[in-house]
């Protein structure tokens, strides 16, 4: 028996999100399916960030246990030719038998992405949020400030999430521009549910002038849900990597 780490792309398009539901197409469904399928046993992974509806990632990571004689490294090729063309392992390697993708120390990092235009980009819909209203850049960043650290981020949390606390760590946020998109990248040891899409969405009110940068502080202090900004919509956020640090692989 070996446990074996997966590397996963997707675009989240059509999916109701990564974990299984009874009614709809999920990323950890068909990797479940597919995997049973090619190895001859009854596979289910172990997803370590279970994204929502239409959010993608370039680097979600999940890990299954086998009896298959395939090495690790070679699973990825034999997988990607049973997958469909909007879900792909990047790699898959061999990991200790008691690794556990979200009980093991790590850092994920999320981008959000905003398109900022007169009218919209049809071929952007899918992976940024669309915007008319000019954004304020600068603004954007001071606001920003103010949630890098340990902080209590119950203001930034769904209502419907279960945790036994809100306290979360970031390691970085930064807010930059690329042609007519911007960009919010988010690294922290953990987030709670929605968290980075409420962060997106009060950033975007800041940036259109509806609150100051350093009514962020004050958001903060309430913890209160009701205190933040909207969710803002799940096309615009990718999971773009999860790193640990005390895996040996």
């Amino acid at each position: 028996m070996k446990r074996v780490m997966l590397t996963v792309a997707y675009d989240g398009t059509n999916y109701h999100g990564w974990q299984v539901q009874p009614n709809g197409e999920t990323i950890e469904g068909i990797l479940n399916r597919c995997l049973s399928e090619l190895l001859g046993e009854q596979i289910e992974v172990i997803g370590a960030s279970r994204t929502d509806a239409g959010v993608h990632a370039m680097g979600n990571i999940a890990v299954f246990d086998t009896d298959s004689p395939i090495p690790a490294e070679k699973m990825c090729y034999a997988l990607n030719r049973r997958l469909p063309e909007d879900i792909k392992i990047q790699r898959s390697q061999e990991v200790d038998p008691g690794f556990h993708p979200r009980h093991t120390v790590s850092s994920k990092t999320y981008e959000y992405r905003i398109y900022c235009a007169p009218f919209p980009m049809p071929v952007r819909r899918l992976y940024s949020y669309f915007t008319y209203v000019p954004l304020d850049l600068t603004r954007m960043q001071q606001a920003a400030v103010y949630l890098v650290g340990t902080h209590d981020f119950k203001s930034f949390c769904s209502a419907q999430a279960q945790v036994e606390t809100t306290v979360r760590q970031i390691d970085s946020l930064d807010v930059w521009q690329e042609g007519r998109e911007i960009v919010i990248r988010v690294t922290g040891k953990g987030f709670l549910y929605n968290m980075v899409r409420i962060i997106a969405g009060t950033l975007i009110e800041v940036g259109r002038g509806y609150r100051a940068p350093e009514e962020v502080k004050r958001i903060l202090e309430a913890e209160s849900r009701e205190a933040a900004g909207p969710t803002a919509p799940a096309c615009g956020l990718t999971l773009v990597q999860i790193s640990y640090r005390q895996q040996k692989l």
